[in-house]
C-alpha cells in the first residue's frame, strides 16, 4: 500500500500539472471503488478551478471552487496525468478531464482506492478523527508519551494508529523502530521519554528521507512520472528477514504481530 513519502511524492508530481487548471468533465468507468464514488465528482466538480493540491495522512485532497475532491491510492492505485484522449486501460477507472487537454486519471486495479467529495467548509468523515501530521511540531515526545502512557499495545501498533499519529505505516514503522533502537513489541506505556524522543526523531528522518528518494519502491507504486521510487535500497529492516543486521551482523527475525508482518533485529532493538 502506498504510505506518506509515496502520497506525498504523489501530491509533489501533480501540484504543478493541476493548480490553476480548471475541470470541464469527469469521466467515471465504474460508479464504485472501496466505497460509491462521490455524485459531485460528476455532478458538481465540472467548471471548477483547482486552486490546490493537499495531502492530509495518506489522502490527497483536490481544492476546487466550492468544495475538494478527497482522494485514497488504496491497496495499488496511482495517478498520472496524461492526454484526454489516450485510450483508458482496464484498470483506468476516473478521468477528471482539463482545460488543457490532459486528464487526471486514477488507475487502480484491486479498486480500494476512492473518490469522495468534502463540501467546502466541512471535514470529510474519513478526516475527522486523524491525529496529527508526523512531521509536523505537533508530534514531539510529549505528545506521543501521553497517548501511550499506561498502554499495553506494542509501541509499533501505537505507532501505526492514525487516530494517533497519521501515515506512519507497516514500512516505515519498522524503520523508525530499528533506528530508535526499540523492539516492535515492547509496551507502549513502557518506553521511557529519552527512548521516545529518539522514536519520534527516527520518524521524522525516515519519512522526510523517503520523500526525498521518492517514495519507497513497492510492486504497485508508480510515481506520476512512471517510474518508481527508490528509498528501499535504503531500508534497514522491512523485507529482510534473516539477513545480518546493518549495525551487528545478527540475522533479523521476523513475526507477525496484529496480523502484520515485523522484522526486528533482536540485539539492536530492546
Amino acid at each position: 500500500m502506498p504510505e506518506l513519502p509515496e502520497v506525498e511524492t504523489t501530491r509533489a508530481g501533480l501540484a504543478p500539472l493541476l493548480i490553476g487548471r480548471r475541470v470541464i468533465g469527469s469521466v467515471l468507468r465504474r460508479r464504485d471503488l472501496r466505497w460509491p464514488i462521490a455524485d459531485e465528482v460528476r455532478d458538481e466538480l465540472p467548471g471548477q478551478g483547482i486552486a490546490g493540491v493537499r495531502r492530509r495522512a495518506k489522502y490527497l485532497l483536490l481544492d476546487a471552487d466550492r468544495g475538494s475532491v478527497v482522494l485514497h491510492l488504496g491497496m495499488s492505485g496511482h495517478l498520472r496525468v496524461v492526454d484526454a484522449t489516450l485510450a483508458a486501460g482496464p484498470h483506468d477507472h476516473v478521468d477528471l478531464c482539463l482545460d488543457d487537454g490532459h486528464a487526471l486519471r486514477l488507475n487502480d486495479p484491486r479498486r480500494f482506492g476512492a473518490v469522495l467529495w468534502q463540501p467546502e467548509g466541512q471535514v470529510h468523515p474519513l478526516l475527522e478523527s486523524l491525529g496529527p501530521e508526523p512531521l509536523s511540531e505537533d508530534f514531539d515526545a510529549a505528545y506521543l508519551a501521553a497517548r501511550a502512557h499506561g498502554r499495553s499495545a506494542p509501541i509499533k501498533h501505537v505507532l501505526m494508529d492514525q487516530r494517533i499519529v497519521v501515515g506512519v505505516g507497516n514500512i516505515y514503522a519498522a524503520e523508525a523502530l530499528f533506528r530508535a533502537g526499540i523492539h516492535p513489541a515492547r509496551a507502549a506505556g513502557r518506553v521511557s521519554m529519552a527512548r521516545l524522543e529518539r522514536l519520534v526523531i527516527a520518524v521524522k528522518q525516515v519519512l522526510g528521507e523517503a520523500i526525498t528518494r521518492g517514495g519507497t519502491t513497492l510492486r504497485d507504486f508508480l510515481k506520476p512520472d512512471g517510474l518508481p521510487g527508490y528509498f528501499a535500497q535504503q531500508l534497514d529492516v522491512y523485507g529482510r528477514a534473516d539477513k545480518p543486521c546493518h549495525h551487528c551482523g545478527t540475522p533479523l527475525r521476523a513475526a507477525d504481530w496484529g496480523q502484520r508482518a515485523t522484522v526486528y533485529c533482536p540485539r539492536c532493538q530492546r
